[in-house]
């Protein structure tokens, strides 16, 4: 099947209660086998304190200075600089009583205390939990107790919602460590609970430069990553070294592959959650090739300010992210001119009719990308040679536009918590993998199992089924919750719950979701309907109370009047069709979901109604 995998063992029929499965596939990269983790490795510090010794005054890490309310050029930290107050933060926390295989908490945005804070407990074999409030009002109290954290590093303005919850914690935290200051009012608080605060200065003064660091074995557990799941509690993925090293050495094999590997030349620009696996993959990736990295400010108002001051050569972001991008460069060439909207259209077509014969990015329109699309990679700062994007499915006509115009290689890739990141990535300069999350990663074999109750049969000319996982990159389980685990990895498959498709190059589409869950454009998961708000079918039953009350008023039953209201009477369809209407609906909902506590995230940003009776669909 295609090119670029190949087959390493048949399917199965059904058999024995277990619905049929298709053929087991490998990247071609892998064909003769997965890839192996060199004997020199035995942790992710190996990356940094190899890339220490060879680039040790290369910039690391970067942040804009504020000054005077205004952000400046970017500052840095070099390699050795970062080792050495590493060393220090990860010497203090062993004087804090905390041992090798205990648990540290991470809470707060991207920044350089972030990634020496990740560094510090790697360096001396302790598990870092990122915390994270999106999993919900509670979930920071529930990670830290559930994971056992007995310190944790968090930012400053994440202080006050850590002390609020921290008399339900501290059976086991013990030690707070704030990325800055610590006002002395908060500190107090701490430490009448029991609990030790520190500044981040405070807290480097505890240890020293001793690199007698404890032992390291590639099936120690590295980070357990708490998923923002579906309903119920959040779980706890575990992911072991050599998990997290065999994803960063794939990556850099496919590179090497199929483009360039990353260098100390590189600058990659940092905005995406650490808390969330696929920048820290990403970032780690950087630190194993001795590149830079530059956080943003954390303000979506500067993203594109801070793109243009860092000038990075790689960019990671998620569907939501592009199709801002996409939204805001498509609004001003609408607005640029009958001329200029002629060549842009004449320039694009051009450009992806090269690209759909094969030519490689750079090869296909030079001229154009020089005159037309030149101002489009200003606006990523210039420079950027690699765009990935990840945790959601990119639009196809977005990642069209984003191949055309960014003059620089585009890669999809489809991943899980569960998979370390990624385990599906799109081939550079394949053009006909657009639309597609591509093949299998070096360290994955991938089959469909079919859904029968869906009508998916993994054995058809067309194979369709549950996405189906084994390999050197999946987690070693939930956390606590063997219950769990055995659900999701049965004989030594991880099942996503993602339906997918194979195309006949070898690349995989997404196609449904096995059970009734919505995968956001930013990453999260989502129930249809929230247990945690209304029950079954609730959100139907608010709707069509919300929407008869709404079609009566518009009728003049409820006017002030009792007179029946002319203008406003209509059939369902332009009632359906009325902005005025949907913004009622979509307000009622969502006052509804806050009155029940729904994340953000779980907030609707958009309601259709649809005028066809429920009685005539059998509800």
């Amino acid at each position: 099947m295609g090119d670029y995998v190949v087959k390493v063992e048949e399917g199965r029929d059904a058999s024995h209660g277990k619905p049929s499965a298709g053929p087991v596939y490998r990247c071609i990269y892998a064909k003769d086998g997965l890839l192996d983790i060199p004997a020199k490795f035995d942790s992710p510090w190996n990356f940094f304190s190899e890339s220490v010794k060879k680039n040790p005054n290369n910039q690391m890490l970067g942040r804009r200075q504020i000054k005077d309310g205004k952000a400046g050029a970017y500052t840095w930290l070099t390699y050795q600089q970062v080792y050495d107050a590493t060393l220090k933060i990860g010497s203090a926390i062993r004087r804090r009583g905390v041992n090798p295989g205990d648990k540290c908490g991470i809470y707060g945005a991207n920044c350089p205390e972030w990634i020496m804070a990740m560094e510090a407990c790697i360096g001396q074999s302790i598990i870092y939990v990122p915390l994270y409030d999106t999993l919900g009002a509670n979930a920071v109290e529930f990670i830290i107790n559930h994971a056992e954290v007995s310190i944790a590093f968090v930012q400053e303005n994440k202080l006050l919602p850590i002390l609020t919850c921290l008399p339900k914690c501290v059976s086991h935290l013990k030690t707070i460590v704030s990325f800055g200051k610590v006002p002395d009012k908060q500190k107090e608080t701490a430490e009448e609970l029991g609990v030790a605060c520190f500044s981040w200065e405070e807290f480097a003064l505890l240890g020293d430069l001793d690199e007698n660091l404890p032992p390291k074995k590639k099936t120690d557990t590295c980070t357990i990553m708490y998923t923002s799941g579906t309903t119920g509690e959040p779980k706890g993925v575990i992911l072991t070294s050599a998990a997290f090293m065999a994803e960063v050495l794939s990556m850099d094999q496919l590179l090497l592959e199929t483009d360039k590997v990353g260098s100390q030349e590189d600058v990659y620009f940092s905005f995406l959650p650490l808390a969330h696996i696929f920048d820290q993959i990403m970032e780690t990736y950087c630190i194993y090739c001795g590149s830079s990295i530059g956080f943003w400010q954390g303000d979506i108002r500067f993203l594109i300010e801070d793109l243009i001051v860092l000038k990075p050569t790689i960019f990671c972001g998620v569907p939501r992210v592009y199709d801002r991008i996409y939204t805001g460069i498509m609004d001003k060439i609408s607005a640029s001119g009958a001329l200029r909207k002629s060549l842009f259209q004449i320039a694009y077509n051009y450009k992806l009719r090269n690209l759909e014969k094969g030519l490689r990015q750079e090869e296909a329109s030079p001229f154009f990308d020089k005159l037309v699309f030149d101002k489009i990679r200003q606006g990523f700062g210039g420079r950027v040679r690699l765009m990935l994007s990840g945790a959601a499915p990119l639009p196809k006509h977005i990642e069209e536009f984003l191949r055309v115009t960014c003059c620089c290689v585009l890669s999809q890739g489809y991943g899980l918590t569960e998979s370390c990141s990624g385990c599906f990535t799109s081939i550079a300069n394949v053009f006909p993998m657009m639309g597609t999350v591509g093949v299998p990663m070096t360290t994955i074999e991938a089959r469909l199992e079919s859904v029968p109750e869906m009508g998916y049969d993994a054995l058809s000319s067309v194979p369709r089924g549950e996405i189906c996982l084994r390999g050197s990159t999946l987690f070693s389980g939930y956390h606590k919750r063997p219950d769990l685990t055995s659900e999701v990895v049965v004989d030594g498959w991880f099942h996503t719950g993602d339906v997918g498709e194979w195309q006949p190059n070898g690349a995989l589409k997404i196609i449904d979701r096995k059970k009734n869950i919505f995968k956001l454009s930013q990453g999260d998961l989502l129930t249809a309907a929230s247990t945690k708000c209304l029950p079954r079918f609730g959100y139907t039953a608010t709707v069509l109370s919300h929407f008869w009350w709404l079609w009566l008023c518009l009728r003049g039953r409820h006017s002030k009047n009792g007179q029946q209201n002319n203008q406003e009477k209509g059939d369902f369809q332009s009632l359906c069709s009325n902005i005025k209407a949907r913004k009622y609906i979509l307000d009622e909902l969502n006052s509804t979901a806050k009155t029940h506590n729904l994340r953000g995230f779980e907030m609707l940003r958009g309601v259709h109604l649809e005028p066809v009776p429920l009685a005539s669909i059998g509800i």
